[in-house]
């Protein structure tokens, strides 16, 4: 089991719930769409943000901002150590930084000093794109064994300077890179691992590469805490970060739907009605998975044969047969309707339940 270090009101490590986190994309001198960018984040279900302080008028934004929320709150910095230093003066919860491009270790020194006063984490991050050239050299390239090594050679360049609250983080936008990588580390140190896929791409190409890296990590019992990086809205990076965190067990399933494949006897179009389906119940189960409610099942059956019973069993369910179907709730029949009319029915169904606990 790792080590156990707080960011803000989040645990990481140390047997803590695996957390999701982000990064805002506004420009981060402009307080107001900061603030709402993290507020969205926040109500999409994210447990730490990080935010780019790239300059002076970041920070004094970053300021001011920290006052108007609490939550967790990472400090992104690159380059310049007086940022990070202006960064936890302001209430930072976690400096990210990369000690090979902050400078001296004169200033990373300060750095780590002035978390140690404030009590705070740092988060050290090794990625591909930025191995030192020495370590390219030696490896041939960027291989699983340059990364693992950076990585605990930077750790113990912190850790001499008696300062032990730290987060790891080694990313790859390959893979197989990525997961070797993990697999050597994970034996290297107790520190916490910040685990993902960086650079990882478009929406559709980055979930996939996101769902594999991620996933199998996790299965192996590696990560404890996670970003979906993707070219896109950072409310669908924790908003797929949670899917992932759902399909391997580490959270129930707001709602899982449970559905047949198809075969001959299938008399209503089971491909359409089940892809309706998740589509319309996901605002409900993102709604459900922030406010964390029971999980719901529901089932979508295509034909008589198991249809009836699969959807008794579930919470809500529709079982097709002829061009119509029955909408069950909780074990009884509400409804016969034609089978255009299942998926409306089943999601009014569901809505009028969930209205009554103001959802």
């Amino acid at each position: 089991m790792t080590k156990q270090v707080r960011c803000g009101r989040i645990k990481i490590g140390g047997g803590a719930p695996i957390s999701i986190q982000s990064m805002t994309n506004v420009d981060t001198r402009d307080s107001e769409k900061l603030l709402f960018q993290i507020n969205e984040l926040e109500t999409a279900g994210c447990d730490i943000v990080r935010v780019a302080i790239p300059d002076e008028a970041a920070a004094k934004s970053f300021a001011l901002v920290r006052k108007q929320t609490k939550m967790p709150l990472v400090a992104d910095i690159h380059f310049n150590y007086k940022l990070a230093l202006a960064a936890i003066e302001a209430g930072a919860d976690k400096i990210r930084i990369n000690p090979g491009n902050i400078g001296s270790d004169e200033k990373v020194a300060r750095v780590v000093e002035a978390a140690a006063d404030k009590g705070i984490p740092i988060r050290v991050g090794v990625n591909s794109g930025s191995l030192e050239k020495k370590l390219l050299e030696k490896h041939g390239g960027v291989t699983a064994a340059a990364l693992a090594e950076s990585a605990v050679n930077t750790l113990d360049k912190i850790e001499q300077m008696g300062f032990d609250d730290l987060v790891l983080s080694i990313k790859s936008s390959n893979v197989k890179i990525n997961y070797d990588a993990h697999m050597m580390v994970k034996d290297m140190t107790d520190h916490p691992l910040h685990i993902g896929i960086t650079e990882s791409g478009t929406p559709a190409n980055g979930r996939l590469k996101s769902a594999v890296g991620i996933g199998s990590l996790l299965l192996a019992g590696v990560g404890d805490t996670l970003r979906v990086s993707l070219t896109d809205d950072p409310v669908n990076e924790v908003i797929f970060g949670r899917r992932i965190l759902e399909t391997v067990g580490l959270r129930e399933k707001s709602i899982e739907i449970v559905s047949c494949p198809t075969c001959g006897r299938t008399e209503v179009d089971l491909i359409n009605l089940a892809n309706e389906a998740e589509a319309q119940l996901r605002p409900i189960a993102d709604k459900r998975a922030v406010l964390g409610l029971k999980p719901l099942k529901v089932a979508v059956m295509g034909c008589v044969v198991n249809g009836p019973g699969e959807s008794r069993e579930a919470d809500y369910g529709i079982a097709g047969g002829n061009m119509e179907g029955l909408v069950f709730a909780h074990g009884e029949i509400i409804a016969k309707v034609p089978e255009k009319q299942l998926i409306s029915t089943l999601i009014e169904v569901i809505s009028k339940d969930e209205s009554l606990i103001n959802v």
